[in-house]
């Protein structure tokens, strides 16, 4: 199967930042820039629940694993699944050492509660994506866990919505391979990201010297 080379692999986590922004991604997964802030730190407590490296567990018809290493060699992606629960489906896969066929159905954890924008709903479809390759399976069904609500969202996926998390994937691979950090309009999002420090929105708002000399020769 055609596809990307390992070593040019992005991490499945980035389609978050990127979907939040695109420079926020490219300054964390180009120029490998970062900074802490409470919401980071939030965030990474909430997955210490479920970061435990292949633990897994039997409750009935379900195993359940946790820190589930993917991939897609299609789409150029690699991460981590913080849970993913395979129930018996008569539907579904065989899996080694277990009796009976499984569909698996991935547990994204999150801080907060649900946003209204889709950037968690994008990488739990990224992780469904890896998910059909390495298993050679079709689904359609994941869970976000918000630890605020202390309750999981039960989220359905598309086609179209799998298509749209492809075409995202391959606008970052076009920014990675560029190694191009692109300027983005300044919001109230800002104010709330942990890289303000770094990436000096306010400074993105005046012109530069090359343009300026360039307005100037053309009057």
């Amino acid at each position: 199967m055609q596809g990307y080379n390992e070593e040019d692999f992005l991490l499945l986590s980035g389609i978050q930042h990127f979907n939040f922004c695109r420079r926020q991604w490219a300054l964390i997964h180009i120029e490998q820039q970062w900074e802490e802030n409470v919401r980071t730190l939030e965030g990474a407590y909430v997955h210490r629940v479920a970061d435990q490296p292949l633990l897994r567990e039997k409750r009935g018809d379900k195993l359940i694993v946790r820190s589930l290493p993917v991939h897609s060699k299609q789409l150029g992606i690699t991460g981590i699944c913080d849970v993913v629960e395979f129930v018996l489906d008569p539907e579904g896969i065989s899996l080694a050492g277990e009796e009976g066929l499984y569909l698996p159905y991935p547990v994204e954890y999150k801080r907060g509660k649900p946003k209204k924008d889709d950037s968690d709903r994008s990488q739990l479809i990224a992780q469904m994506l890896c998910l059909e390759e390495m298993l050679v399976c079709e689904l359609s069904l994941g869970y976000l866990f918000y630890d605020e609500i202390k309750h999981r969202v039960e989220v359905t996926v598309s086609p179209s919505d799998k298509e749209r998390v492809r075409t995202t994937l391959l606008e970052m691979h076009h920014y990675f391979q560029r190694n191009h950090t692109p300027k983005v309009k300044v919001g109230p999002h800002c104010q709330s990201c942990s890289l303000n420090l770094v990436c000096l929105p306010e400074l993105m708002k005046r012109r530069t010297v090359s343009s300026f000399i360039e307005s100037r020769l053309g009057e």
